[in-house]
């Protein structure tokens, strides 16, 4: 017989499979650009907040292909992603990150970011982030180092035979400095958009005690620590070098990431954009920690550590360009060497201002943004139906829409917003979803047909767009 764990997976995978189908057959027959969202019963979650958003939107938008994208978009993480029950009367939320069934620290939070302004109109929506928050400070004590999980602890990892330290419950264990600093974005942000408290009891309080040991330990000031990593692959990005540790580092005060936020290896283990990350993260850590538990020791060791991590990243962090001069490098060692280049995956050099981890106006970033906008970037495609930022994760010339809507969100030129969301329009392949990528040549040649985070920050960067900008939604 088979058991009802197996049974409950199959048959959750065969319906992925069976909604996938549907949006293809949807997408090649939809000249009046039909909705491509599951039918309501087969939906996981409904929030009226959110319903009531895409209907706002669609009056607001006289685009009809852009409001059919929006309205396939952003209710995506809900519609397919999110399991929510209640563990002994607490909120619990398990999210997958589409076509992967393991929940990342950093896609989770961000999938359902969007939807923290909704929140005082929709309880139910509340309960669902907060359960986010309570699976997330779970995993921080099953296993800090770790990158994504499973809901059950009983499945088997493909990567079970990683030499590092698998345990249970852990799908795959890429130590990425995000994956600790994305759980204390979306728990400060709940807080601030809520005023509840019930998420931050002495578990939680515990959680950022693990991360700032962990954060202090990956500074390796006295030993290498107790994380390394090597997988058996033929792809280097997908392993660490010198057993397991990564390249020397000078131990300069920065922390060491082992990957980036694309799962690739980093090359220098300083990766500047995770560290300012960190310290922002550090810094929203110790506001919680002191108003909310009184605790101003645990608050002074994250506001100590965090202005450790900003003085390190000003002096080693920041490299003369040839062309562009004065700009955040994207990787460091410590030692003087630096790596110029930025990847899609957030947090990016480009993304800093999203993240809160600086001004869009401040010059540093202005020049760096140029950098990472040229072709001096590696990593910036630019090809006959769109320019954007990839990375080595898939393939040289495959942009990442994510690239392309963080652009957007950082911008604040009108001709440069309405550039992104009209390059995402024509690059869908006929689809009505964002991917992972495409060719800059060729959008139908992409990867990842369910990719919820890219969905639902398409949607943000459209809400975002219609708050700030919106005579540019009327001009499409």
């Amino acid at each position: 017989m088979i058991e009802r764990r197996q049974f409950l997976k199959t048959t959750t995978l065969l319906s992925a499979a069976l909604l996938l189908d549907r949006y293809k057959l949807f997408a090649q027959t939809n000249p009046v650009f039909e909705s491509m969202r599951p039918p309501v019963d087969k939906r996981h979650f409904t929030s009226p907040a959110v319903e009531a958003t895409i209907e706002q939107m669609k009056k607001l938008v006289n685009n009809k292909e852009l409001a059919w994208l929006f309205e396939n978009c952003f209710p995506n993480t809900l519609d397919t992603t999110v399991y929510y029950s209640e563990e002994n009367g607490k909120p619990d939320t398990y999210v997958i990150t589409g076509d992967i069934d393991a929940m990342w620290m950093r896609d989770s939070t961000a999938q359902v970011w969007p939807y923290l302004p909704l929140m005082k109109n929709d309880p139910a929506l509340q309960k669902l982030i907060a359960g986010v928050i309570n699976r997330q400070v779970r995993y921080i004590h099953l296993d800090p180092y770790a990158n994504a999980f499973y809901k059950d602890a009983a499945t088997v990892s493909e990567w079970k035979d990683d030499l590092t330290n698998m345990k249970p419950g852990v799908h795959e264990r890429k130590w990425e400095i995000d994956s600790l600093c994305y759980p204390v974005r979306l728990a400060y942000h709940y807080w601030k958009a809520t005023g509840d408290t019930t998420p931050f009891d002495a578990q939680w309080k515990e959680a950022v005690s693990i991360i700032v040991k962990t954060f202090k330990e990956q500074q390796r000031k006295k030993s290498k620590g107790s994380y390394s990593f090597q997988r058996k692959a033929a792809n280097a990005a997908d392993t660490l070098p010198l057993q397991g540790y990564g390249y020397p580092v000078n131990p300069v005060g920065l922390i060491c990431s082992a990957f980036r936020p694309s799962d690739d290896a980093t090359i220098y283990s300083f990766l500047i954009p995770s560290n300012l990350f960190a310290e922002r993260s550090l810094r929203q850590a110790a506001e919680m920690v002191r108003v909310i538990h009184k605790d101003a020791a645990l608050s002074n060791e994250c506001i100590q550590l965090a202005d450790e991590v900003k003085l390190a990243v000003q002096k080693y962090g920041i490299a003369s360009h040839p062309k562009y001069g004065k700009i955040y490098a994207f990787e460091t060692d410590g030692f003087g060497n630096h790596l110029f280049m930025d990847d899609a995956n957030v947090p990016s050099l480009l993304s800093l201002p999203y993240l809160g981890c600086i001004n869009a106006t401040d010059p540093l970033y202005l020049n760096t943004r140029k950098f990472v906008l040229s072709d001096s970037n590696p990593f910036f495609f630019k090809g006959k139906v769109a320019e954007g930022i990839g990375g080595p994760h898939v393939a040289m010339d495959m942009v990442w829409p994510l690239s392309i809507i963080m652009r957007g969100l950082t911008s604040s030129n009108d001709a440069e917003v309405k550039q992104c969301i009209q390059t995402l329009m024509k690059t869908h392949a006929g689809k009505g979803f964002m991917h992972e990528s495409f060719h800059k040549d060729d959008p139908s040649n992409f990867t990842r047909s369910w990719f919820a985070w890219a969905n639902t920050i398409f949607g943000e960067f459209i809400l975002h767009t219609a708050e700030t900008k919106s005579s540019i939604l009327k001009t499409l």
